[in-house]
């Protein structure tokens, strides 16, 4: 079974375009249920540069599916053995105002496009900037 990756190396994803805001946001929550902003701003700020983009997408996917231990390796293979959106399509990247810096290992973290980080990594050029991708076509 092919497996498929969301991992970039040596990359800045800035904000989309039609981002809404200027600050890095935190995702509010609403009710009991977190979104999947709300999972992934958690998982990504409390551990800069201890996950890659593959480990935050599927422990979203495994938090919001109520995955037992034993049922993770299985489940991972079958959510990776298709394509997954990357963060570029994420709810940080398009509403809330964050950029996510992959290391040369993969290992990302957040940084608010109004912070200094945030505009080194714009004008670096050892790494590839992309931008997240529209909310509205």
């Amino acid at each position: 079974m092919k497996v498929h990756s969301t991992n970039y190396y040596n990359m800045f994803i800035v904000v989309a375009d039609d981002c809404p805001t200027m600050v890095g946001e935190i995702p509010q929550t609403k009710g009991d249920t977190k979104s999947i902003a709300n999972i992934q701003f958690e998982l990504i700020s409390k551990n800069p540069y201890q996950y890659t983009s593959d480990e935050v997408l599927f422990q979203v996917y495994a938090q919001r599916k109520d995955l037992t231990k034993d049922e993770l390796d299985e489940a991972k293979a079958i959510y990776f053995s298709k394509g997954q959106a990357c963060l570029r399509a994420s709810p940080l990247t398009k509403r809330y105002g964050w950029g996510v810096h992959h290391n040369e290992e993969g290992k990302i973290a957040l940084y608010g496009c109004e912070t200094e980080a945030y505009g080194r990594f714009l004008n670096d050029k050892h790494i590839k900037v992309v931008k997240a991708m529209k909310t509205s076509r």
